[in-house]
């Protein structure tokens, strides 16, 4: 069931709520770009979990209002917000991908309420010290990344073309991708039932504008505002080893700082493998 909730500040996020009523709460996070729309176990398999799943359109995608120059961090505050409206003391959360770093960000930000905290496929800090960012990241993401070094304005034409684009046409968009994608991410959006999930996805965050999907980017490249050293909770951290979007160096690096991680490197996967092991993680955000 869909609704908006309002934030402290005045804003109004779109979030649905998936499978159990009374299952154990976990946000799932979207990527980037992405929706409260995005790749989600059927609620049949979640009412077998015994999960109720909570999905939210980040400030700027689908039908949530822009938060401008906001920063990873305040992802916290609207996971709070919607825990609030929802009257949920404590709950997991689990982010894929653009998602991963707003999920971290709970777990640093909110560690009276975040039970668990899973990353899957995600990107370090930009400035993170020893690591070679752009090794192994295909082509269109470094762009993005060069655009907004450049600055927002570059970042906002650029996307807004592709955004465009992919409203326009967004089968053949998916179509498009999947042709570029390493070959175990191929073999996943293969799937009729993904592509109809990526599709939807896409074309929901972004109906209106590319302006959800400029601000992840700009906040990726700026402080995440949060420590990773002062995460408490239990992290669990997948990646495929063939990953071109987030190559697999990065969830290395954050397993290295965040205490207690439990990492994962799967063999023979890449970055669309996160939606083949989504309910097994669901399962561990339970606890």
């Amino acid at each position: 069931m869909g609704e908006l909730i309002r934030t402290r500040d005045g804003r109004d996020l779109g979030v649905e709520s998936y499978g159990n009523p009374k299952g154990r709460p976990v946000f799932l996070l979207h990527g980037t770009p992405g929706s409260r729309l995005g790749p989600a176990p059927r609620s049949a398999v979640l009412y077998r979990l015994g999960v109720r799943l909570i999905t939210f359109d980040r400030p700027g995608y689908g039908a949530s209002d822009r938060l401008p120059g906001r920063r990873v961090a305040d992802a916290a505050a609207d996971v709070e917000a919607i825990a609030d409206a929802l009257d949920l003391d404590e709950f997991a959360v689990v982010g894929r991908s653009g998602g991963a770093p707003h999920a971290l960000a709970c777990a640093a930000l909110l560690p009276d309420r975040t039970a668990r905290v899973a990353g899957l496929v995600s990107i370090a800090p930009r400035d993170a010290q020893g690591l070679d960012w752009f090794e192994g990241m295909t082509e269109s993401n470094v762009r993005e990344y060069i655009n907004a070094a450049a600055g927002k304005g570059q970042l906002t034409t650029a996307l807004e073309m592709r955004s465009i684009t992919i409203r326009s046409d967004p089968r053949r968009s998916v179509d498009d991708m999947r042709h570029r994608l390493p070959k175990p991410d191929r073999g996943i959006v293969a799937d009729a039932g993904i592509r109809a999930m990526l599709e939807r996805n896409f074309e929901e965050g972004l109906r209106s504008s590319a302006d959800g999907w400029v601000d992840d980017v700009m906040a990726f490249s700026t402080d995440w505002d949060f420590r990773l050293e002062d995460i408490t909770a239990p992290v669990l951290l997948w990646h495929g080893e063939q990953d071109v979007f987030a190559p697999v160096q990065h969830t290395r690096w954050l397993a290295e700082r965040i205490p207690g991680a439990q990492l994962i490197v799967e063999r023979g996967a890449a970055h669309f493998g996160a939606l083949r092991v989504l309910t097994r993680v669901l399962s561990w955000a339970t606890w």
